[in-house]
């Protein structure tokens, strides 16, 4: 009788594997990186930002239309985290272009709702 350790290739055909496969779940070992906190970080910012905007353009007196009208800038805030992070998704994490894409429609929604609400 021919003695063959488990971890040799002896006994064995050429066309089977020397591992057996395991399932696609226990194949993922290694962390993938978390491209979501990238970017509701930036769609944060990028909300604060935008809420910046008007007061740089118009001055002082957007306070008191920001007065009557906070709620819907606060609702703002979520979708602009969620924008954030659906876009750092869908690039992966290539961090420039999500700053640029993230940016670019977080200022747009606010300008937009504040364009709407001035009645523009």
């Amino acid at each position: 009788m021919q003695n063959v350790s488990p971890y040799s290739n002896a006994g064995r055909p050429a066309t089977e594997p020397s591992r057996p496969l395991r399932p696609a779940a226990d194949r993922r070992e290694s962390e993938e990186p978390s491209y979501s906190f990238l970017g509701g970080s930036a769609g944060f910012i990028f909300y604060w930002l935008a809420f910046a905007i008007p007061f740089m353009v118009y001055g002082a007196n957007t306070l008191f239309f920001l007065l009557y009208t906070w709620p819907f800038f606060l609702a703002l805030m979520p979708v602009s985290v969620l924008v954030g992070i659906a876009v750092s998704m869908l690039l992966r994490g290539n961090v420039p272009l999500t700053l640029l894409i993230s940016g670019a429609v977080v200022i747009c929604l606010f300008w937009m709702l504040f364009s709407f609400l001035t009645g523009w």
